[in-house]
């Protein structure tokens, strides 16, 4: 855990070190702020919903960029091997990295915050799905993420890293499509995958358990494949 918490607290620091962090929460700040803005002119009504679905869309393109070179930087500058012949353990620098996105994510998720007091100040929403809407945003932000460390594994090229990670975020967005092109149980069953599917009932004020584990597996499965990545690397070498 001491290892982990390390690895972790370096990995911060590499962020906010560095411009990654700044430009890509500027990014997702200003965005999220348009749709925002114009969603309440929009509607004039004190709801997030919409806001909230348009803020996971454009996570999916900012994830990618903020754990591109969680892992593959490390292997492009040969400082792999002195981690893999550590004591630390892979599954200790993994998840100590990936806690470092998360944090990451959660401090631009914190600032985002102003919008449900401006809501407050001007209005009186219902903040049932303004809770349940940033709940569904953590998981679904951390599932974004760990796809990302994944394909961060998977490459000592931090753009192709990031490349491969939009893939995969994006396969697992337009799965969602499926019911509309194929009926049945069959449809259904592939749709139930899409990544944004499970998150629509958080913007209504639905706390579902079945969309929580869903994210929750999503997770441990793409950290899983990132550990069992590197470690495949370590005995090939």
């Amino acid at each position: 855990m001491l290892k982990t918490w390390s690895i972790f607290k370096r990995e911060v620091a590499a962020y906010f070190l560095s411009p990654i962090a700044y430009v890509m929460g500027a990014v997702f700040l200003v965005l999220s702020g348009y749709f925002f803005s114009i969603l309440l002119f929009a509607t004039r009504t004190a709801s997030m919903q919409g806001t909230f679905g348009n803020m996971a869309v454009t996570f999916i393109f900012v994830a990618p960029v903020l754990t591109m070179r969680l892992l593959a930087e490390e292997r492009k500058l040969g400082t792999d091997e002195l981690l893999l012949t550590s004591p630390v353990t892979i599954t200790s620098i993994v998840v100590g990295k990936y806690l470092a996105s998360v944090f990451t994510y959660l401090v631009f998720l914190a600032v985002t915050l102003i919008y449900p007091a401006i809501l407050g100040h001007y209005g009186s929403p219902d903040m049932g799905p303004i809770y349940s809407g940033y709940l569904g945003m953590f998981l679904f932000g951390a599932a974004c993420l760990a796809a990302g460390t994944f394909a961060s594994a998977l490459t000592e090229n931090q753009m192709v890293a990031g490349i491969v990670g939009f893939g995969i975020l994006l396969l697992f967005w337009i799965l969602g499509w499926v019911s509309a092109a194929v009926t049945g149980p069959v449809g259904q069953a592939i749709s139930m995958l899409s990544i944004l599917k499970h998150f629509d009932d958080f913007q209504k004020g639905i706390i579902d358990l079945s969309h929580t584990l869903y994210y929750l597996s999503f997770v441990f499965v793409f950290l899983f494949l990132a550990v069992r990545t590197i470690d495949s690397r370590r005995w090939s070498a």
